[in-house]
């Protein structure tokens, strides 16, 4: 498949600041590929690179194996957190004018805006102007902006902001649909319930620094802590906790009673396995569930970041 950027030893200084150190990164083509990190990381330096906005001190970059040039620009759709619209001009004048300058003929962008305008209901927005639409409504125009002339990159940095709950799913399954369509997307946010809904692959940066990178179920194994969720009925809960603990090691601050049922969080040894702890479970009590406990991207982000203090 290949990758459609890569961005190899990346620096960036303003000053004695150091914005980015040493970046590296791959996105595969195809994929959607989370950039996080705290605010102040450097993401926001990365994206301006790769948009071309600033230059990077040293490093390279590669746009489907080319090394980034300007006319780049055009196989690029950057939709930045702060949106950059024209308040006084109206929608479909200025739709048209972004369009033609992303290299598409009047006659193209008329038959693109249209199909995109009918799809998302916003065809009598055509002669209102910015300033008359709701932050939302305004997302709605620059996403279509950004996706119109088809390019091979799409960034995405903080889609959803300003979006209700269910224009925020409007937008989250079109991104889904341009990847399953071939698109390759960065998508950059805070939120991490978007992130697991989203995204193939991440890369977070800290202070700098890339310390985390790759295939996010690969990577959520790699952050297991070996915990396992379980529900047991017993009549005497007191004994059985006591049994466990002599066994195993149990999180008591996640120690849970739901009516008849004992919810504990036991965490195995390297030498112990799920299935030493079933069996011992089942000699002792009925088993109503037993999960293992996989990290959530918002439990990885706190945690690689903490470590990384």
């Amino acid at each position: 498949m290949g990758n459609i950027l890569t961005v190899e030893n990346v620096c960036k200084t303003y000053g004695n600041f150091t914005a980015l150190n040493n970046v590296s990164i791959s996105v595969p083509k195809g994929s959607v590929f989370g950039l996080l990190g705290p605010n102040g990381a450097g993401k926001t330096s990365l994206i301006r690179i790769i948009n071309q906005i600033t230059l990077p001190d040293s490093g390279t970059i590669l746009l489907d194996g080319e090394v980034l040039q300007p006319h780049h620009v055009h196989q690029i759709g950057y939709l930045p957190e702060e949106r950059g619209l024209y308040k006084s001009m109206k929608v479909g004048e200025q739709a048209l004018y972004l369009a033609q300058l992303k290299g598409l003929s009047e006659a193209e962008a008329k038959k693109k805006l249209k199909y995109w305008f009918e799809k998302f209901g916003i065809s009598d927005w055509w002669n209102k102007k910015i300033q008359e639409l709701s932050k939302g409504m305004a997302q709605k125009v620059q996403f279509i902006v950004t996706v119109l002339h088809s390019p091979k990159l799409l960034i995405f940095d903080e889609p959803f902001s300003g979006f209700d709950p269910i224009n925020a799913n409007l937008i989250k399954d079109e991104i889904l649909k341009l990847r399953d369509e071939g698109a390759s997307i960065i998508f950059s946010t805070h939120r991490m319930e978007s992130v697991e809904e989203l995204c193939d692959y991440i890369a977070l940066i800290n202070k700098s620094n890339k310390i985390i990178d790759g295939k996010l179920h690969e990577i959520k194994q790699q952050f297991k802590t070996n915990e396992f969720e379980v529900g047991l009925v017993s009549n005497s809960k007191v004994n059985l906790l006591n049994e466990i603990s002599s066994q195993f090691t149990v999180n008591l601050n996640k120690e849970i009673t739901i009516d008849n049922e004992l919810r504990l969080v036991i965490g195995l040894k390297d030498n112990e396995t799920s299935t030493d702890l079933i069996q011992f479970l089942n000699d002792k009590a009925q088993i109503n569930h037993f999960t293992e406990i996989i990290p959530s991207a918002n439990d990885i982000f706190l945690k690689a970041v903490a470590n990384n203090g």
